[in-house]
């Protein structure tokens, strides 16, 4: 409490004095202890007012000390599972020495494809990223002071090279190298680049990369299978100064259906990990392509966008034409995108309401309203010439193909024209629309249904940047790319609505991302969320039979089959109490990324600690990585004071005195009659 508050208080005593006593004692010749009584409440009564008014407070220091993050970071994966007991010494001495417990505040994460919280290491990932867990660590902790202890064998198998990220991370990374860093001579097809659908009576391309570690000249073959028929060889020739190659080959699709390549390449003679040394690829032969036509008379990134996304599965082709075109030019297309139409579309609207042929129309604010809502008549917008962005919301209620783990919570705005949209007919919403943070009933992009003819329309333009957001979050297209798929797949397609539909890929690398999905409508054509969807499977090899229940996932139905050993299956989705099934069969490669290295990475290890500020260690320098902990001055414990600011009294306290004082006065004047 300062000075000034403390003079206040004194005066507000003194003063409440003098009024006192001008009040019961000046000129007044009655004594007594009733008025030197009275003369004490009013007192009272004065000094609780000006407390009241004066309001003092003071200050209270809180000391706290905050320890700097020690996040020790743990590479969960099968490739490091013969270094467990190494890995959890090193664990275990990083959290039981006090030196480093007095200093850090420690915390301990694993990974694999993502990061994880404190829970037991079981060396069963598939897969590796480091780079995305320096970077979830990044986020979490980045306004502290923290170090990073990452125990890993430094090999990568998914996302972004952590090698030019080094320089992004904030705080110093003391990388442990776990795993044998001698370096062996192999041999490895490192990588195998093919079309995933090809076209029959077509070639198709295959592209193999092989690597040699090594310092001796050698020579060995190359060949291909497809299905255990020799269809390419080659023999490559390697040295210390010559240590990879790419063999390129064009192959025949002569049957439709799915084709297995295995590639493989010669063992050496002293060779260690001979599971690199094969590889196994299918390449889906199919006898018919969906040509669809990208209309615009504009220039903008969304037809770039609309083109690459659309064309990620083989089996479809898009045309950029443009709307004055011939009509010869139109006969062999399957679906229509149009781009912001306007009158230049008249022919061709004409065309497609004569073929009936379906739609996907994208708006936005140069598109011709006027023109719009007369030649077709699903919908209609009262345009007001004025733009305005709309943030895109997910209807979870949406039920004619199922949205997979699509979502567009962060997404950016679209560009449309303000104004209300009318749909008529027989129509579902997907993606409505938010403006301002406010939840409009008005559609974003939805699809009709008129007899055998389907058409959809997103009501805004830049779809561009949703690829790009869906890659940003991802770090791939297959997100926004498989919802667009599904989207065309619909439309492409004049076949009758289907109760049971499912999603799932013919061949699967590896069984980690082994799912099939499936959608199911009662007889009105509503989804049923309450059906019972089992999924029985039967190994054609083994001839081994499981059955699966699907589970709800929003608004569709999963099987996750990621405990399938490799193989081909055969199988059937079967919805309980109705007579209804669907069958289909897939292909899950015997292939783990993680046996594909043999040695510790420990020179990348390295450049990423000196990037970053911190220095690499081997497993038996355990304590000399908690002597350079201990010992750096950036990581010493950080005081803070917090000063509170507390009012002295409690004015509901003071109040109430005040109250009482003058009750008491009062009572005190009325029973001796002096009022």
């Amino acid at each position: 409490m300062n000075t000034q508050t403390i003079l206040f208080i004194i005066l507000a005593a003194i003063v409440s004095l003098v009024l006192v006593l001008f009040q019961y004692f000046y000129k007044n010749k009655r004594k007594g202890k009733l008025y030197i009584a009275l003369a004490f409440l009013r007192f009272i009564a004065f000094f609780c007012g000006f407390l009241l008014l004066i309001n003092p407070k003071f200050t209270k220091n809180e000391y706290t000390t905050e320890k700097v993050n020690l996040l020790v970071l743990t590479d969960n994966s099968s490739s490091v599972a013969y270094s467990k007991s190494t890995i959890e010494k090193t664990v275990e001495s990083l959290k039981q020495r006090n030196e480093l417990k007095e200093r850090f505040s420690i915390s301990e994460y694993n990974f694999g494809t993502t990061l994880k919280g404190n829970d037991s290491l079981t060396f069963t990932e598939k897969n590796t990223n480091i780079s995305k867990a320096l970077s979830a660590l990044k986020e979490v902790y980045s306004s502290t002071n923290s170090a990073v202890v990452l125990i890993s064998d430094g090999n990568q198998t998914l996302g972004r090279d952590y090698d030019f990220q080094s320089e992004q991370q904030q705080f110093p990374v003391y990388p442990v190298a776990v795993g044998d860093t001698t370096r062996y001579e192999d041999m490895a097809i490192s990588q195998v680049n093919t079309n995933r659908y090809a076209f029959l009576e077509n070639k198709y391309p295959v592209e193999i990369y092989v690597s040699y570690t090594g310092n001796e000249k050698t020579s060995v073959p190359v060949q291909v299978s497809l299905d255990g028929k020799t269809v390419f060889r080659q023999t490559l020739s390697f040295s210390n100064t010559n240590s990879s190659e790419v063999v390129h080959t064009l192959l025949d699709a002569n049957t439709v259906g799915a084709r297995n390549l295995q590639i493989s390449v010669g063992e050496l003679k002293n060779e260690r990990n001979v599971a690199n040394n094969k590889r196994t690829v299918v390449v889906e032969v199919i006898d018919e392509k969906t040509n669809i036509a990208l209309v615009s008379s504009l220039l903008h990134p969304d037809i770039g966008a609309l083109k690459k996304s659309i064309e990620s599965n083989g089996q479809r082709s898009v045309s950029i034409l443009k709307p004055n075109g011939k009509a010869n030019t139109w006969e062999d297309v399957d679906l229509f995108v149009l781009y912001q139409p306007n009158g230049s579309f008249k022919d061709l609207f004409d065309y497609i309401e004569k073929k009936q042929a379906n739609t996907f129309t994208i708006t936005g604010p140069k598109t011709d309203w006027n023109f719009l809502n007369k030649v077709q008549k699903e919908y209609t917008k009262n345009s007001y010439n004025q733009e305005e962005e709309v943030f895109p919301v997910l209807n979870k209620g949406f039920g004619l193909f199922g949205s997979g783990d699509f979502f567009v919570d962060d997404f950016p705005p679209l560009h449309s024209s303000l104004g209300d949209i009318v749909l008529h007919g027989k129509n579902d919403v997907l993606l409505t629309q938010r403006i301002k943070g406010i939840d409009l009933n008005q559609p974003l992009l939805s699809v009709f249904e008129r007899g055998k003819k389907r058409d959809a329309v997103l009501f805004g333009e830049n779809i561009w940047k949703w690829r790009m957001q869906a890659y940003r979050n991802l770090q791939s297209f297959k997100n926004f790319d498989d919802l667009m798929g599904k989207l065309v797949l619909y439309l492409a397609t004049n076949k009758s609505r289907q109760r049971l539909t499912l999603d799932y890929e013919n061949i699967y690398a590896g069984s980690s991302k082994t799912r099939i999905s499936a959608t199911y409508f009662d007889k009105a054509f509503v989804f049923d969320s309450n059906a019972e969807i089992v999924l029985k499977l039967k190994n054609v090899k083994t001839n081994a039979v499981v059955e699966i229940p699907m589970l709800l996932k929003g608004n569709y139905y999963e099987a996750d089959l990621k405990n399938l050993p490799a193989g081909t299956y055969d199988f059937t989705a079967t919805v309980k109490k109705d007579n209804l099934s669907k069958s289909g069969s897939f292909t899950i490669l015997d292939f783990d990324v993680e046996k594909q290295f043999l040695a510790t990475d420990d020179k990348k290890l390295k450049r990423l600690a000196e990037n970053t500020g911190g220095r690499l260690f081997y497993p038996d320098e355990n304590e000399d990585l908690i002597a350079a902990l201990s010992n750096d001055k950036r990581f010493l414990p950080t005081q803070k004071n917090k000063q509170n600011v507390v009012s002295l009294i409690d004015f509901r306290l003071v109040l109430g005195l005040m109250v009482i004082a003058l009750a008491i006065e009062w009572f005190l004047r009325k029973y001796n009659g002096l009022i």
